[in-house]
């Protein structure tokens, strides 16, 4: 079906290219009599490359050493524009191979040979609003307290956007923003405020795919795309012209899983959609059928989250091979936005002039785990991409370090000669991108944080990165068991080996704790959770009860009425004499 000889050939070619390419920034780095003679050589080379590769490779070989000498005579007094896209549920390990094989992605390739590429990023929170509001205020989830997605950041908050406009730069954003409240269903807080209620009751719809259109139907996604012609006509019709730089936010849905129509209005989000177009994107040979533990095996956080997602019964390996190659096409798709907002800065003359940023708010875990979605540590949902490309940027260079989205903040602030402000819990990522940068004033940990207190998970979760490590703990750290692995030799995330290394987690839990006390953030997320859901059910009156009957879990809970409203009712006793008495009125 596909050549791939030809496709190995293609990626020997980028190689040597990119050997070439090495080569001659080394050059440029030296002398500046030099540059004539190696200006020579670069026409040369380039006329053999298009002889042996063709055009693709020539416009590498350019890019490269021409925005090379652009760094080389950067004025102290230059500030880049910043454009930064944003998806949302984009699989990080999607960047770097061996995920990147899976899907056609070239422009992410772009950014990643032209650029710099962050192999271990996080979310530091795995849903929406509470991820976003993080990266917008550089600022962990528990000091934010962006609980779930409809309590994030007060509207007042200040961003990193709002640091550059009042520093003379001209910002647009465009798009998903979701960092004050995603504006989400009854349902999803409902859902997020009930998690300790000791009932199972399926809360999603069970994944499909969804096929439309033709080999010729490449705007599935009508929504974002109108959202990348907004952006790249700004870019053509205003930023070009504009004397200033300028700042650019551009927030995608994509790939994110579209709403099931067929559940009802408070449906989640469990059709992945795609066209056929896309769809030969996608390399099936490649797709890989992740391996599950038995149910009986499951811990208890994830064994919730699997039932309340619909995702306990009986999937065939095709139903979960489309589920995934559905994903990853909706991925290319996400990949083609990009480059429209690439194609417009190139077409303006604004690229080598440009920082090009790529994120997601989190992964989606697209049946790892017996799982869509997120709202878990695993790596699927908590892995992000992190690209960066642009003027002082190394370029093609593959980073290790643990970093997380708190720490875009500081970084596009200090590219932009912006002053940092203090008490922010991100660091600058600039030192990592470039040789110039100066000391950073406080040292960069090794270690990354994400936490998560929303739906889908009966019990608030954090998690620890450090070298091979992940460590995943639960409320108190005592009621509920913890997780660590070692993601050295477990990349699946299988095997817990908690219990055989308790040296590891005492360590892992002491550094957690440094950065955040989380059995008083649970302790406090516990009673904003029960104080909600009774302010909630006060207003509601008489009308409460047929309301929450028809949630997304009205199937189960029509099942046994009586004692899902006693196991409510019981739970909020416990809160105190507040409580008790707001749910008595």
């Amino acid at each position: 079906m596909r050549n791939n000889n030809k496709r190995e050939n293609l990626l020997q070619s980028r190689s040597t290219c990119w050997t070439t390419v090495t080569s001659l920034n080394k050059c440029l780095s030296s002398a500046p009599s030099q540059a004539a003679a190696v200006n020579v050589v670069i026409i040369i080379i380039c006329i053999l490359m298009y002889a042996m590769y063709g055009t693709w490779l020539v416009l590498l070989i350019l890019s490269q050493t021409h925005g090379h000498c652009m760094c080389q005579n950067r004025t102290t007094n230059f500030r880049p524009n910043i454009v930064m896209v944003m998806s949302d549920a984009f699989d990080g390990r999607l960047t770097f191979d061996p995920g990147s094989r899976v899907v056609q992605l070239p422009y992410l390739n772009y950014l990643r040979e032209l650029g710099t590429v962050f192999i271990n990023a996080y979310t530091n929170s795995p849903i929406c609003c509470p991820s976003r509001a993080a990266m917008w205020s550089g600022r962990f989830v528990h000091l934010t307290e962006s609980w779930n997605n409809y309590k994030c950041l007060d509207p007042n908050a200040t961003t990193w956007m709002d640091m550059l406009q009042q520093n003379g730069y001209n910002t647009l954003s465009v798009g998903k923003l979701d960092y004050t409240s995603g504006s989400h269903s009854v349902s999803n807080r409902v859902e997020a405020w009930t998690r300790d209620v000791p009932f199972l009751l399926r809360q999603e719809g069970r994944p499909v795919t969804d096929l439309v259109g033709d080999t010729s139907t490449t705007r599935v996604m009508t929504k974002d795309w109108r959202t990348t012609d907004i952006a790249t006509q700004w870019i053509h019709h205003k930023a070009a012209a504009l004397s200033q730089p300028f700042a650019l936010y551009m927030g995608l849905n994509l790939p994110h899983p579209y709403v099931t129509d067929s559940l009802g209005p408070n449906a989640g989000g469990s059709t992945f959609r795609t066209s056929p177009y896309w769809l030969e994107k996608v390399m099936p040979e490649l797709i890989s059928i992740p391996k599950w533990l038995p149910l009986s095996d499951m811990h208890p956080v994830d064994y919730y989250s699997t039932f309340t997602k619909n995702c306990s019964g009986n999937f065939t390996e095709q139903e979960v091979r489309k589920i995934r190659a559905f994903y990853y096409a909706m991925c290319a798709e996400t990949d083609a936005m990009l480059g429209q907002v690439i194609s417009a800065l190139r077409d303006t003359d604004l690229l080598d002039t440009t920082v090009l940023l790529f994120t997601s708010d989190h992964g989606d875990l697209a049946m790892e785990h017996r799982q869509f979605y997120k709202m878990s540590m695993f790596e699927g949902s908590s892995h992000v991409p992190l690209l960066i490309m642009g003027p002082g940027v190394k370029s093609g260079l593959r980073l290790s370090q643990p970093v997380s989205l708190v720490d875009i903040y500081p970084t596009v602030l200090e590219m932009a000669g912006v002053a940092v402000p203090g008490g922010l819990s991100g660091h600058s990522l600039l030192p990592l991108l470039s040789q110039s940068a100066a000391r950073p004033a406080r040292p960069r940990p090794d270690w990354v944080l994400s936490e998560y207190h929303g739906c889908n998970a009966n019990a608030s979760t954090y998690m620890l990165r450090e070298g091979q490590w992940k460590y995943i703990t639960y409320a108190d750290g005592v009621s509920v068991p913890p997780q660590l692995f070692d993601l050295m030799v477990d990349k699946e995330e299988l095997h817990n080996v908690a219990s055989k290394f308790p040296d590891v987690c005492r360590h892992l839990d002491k550094l957690l704790r440094s950065a955040v006390d989380y059995p008083q953030v649970s302790q406090a997320i516990c009673l904003y959770n029960k104080q909600q859901f009774a302010a909630w059910r006060k207003s509601l009156g008489d009308n409460y009860t047929q309301v929450i009957a028809n949630l997304r879990w009205h199937l189960d809970w029509q099942e046994d009425v009586e004692n899902n409203e006693k196991a409510i009712d019981e739970w909020l006793m416990k809160s105190g004499t507040k409580i008790k008495m707001s749910c008595q009125t």
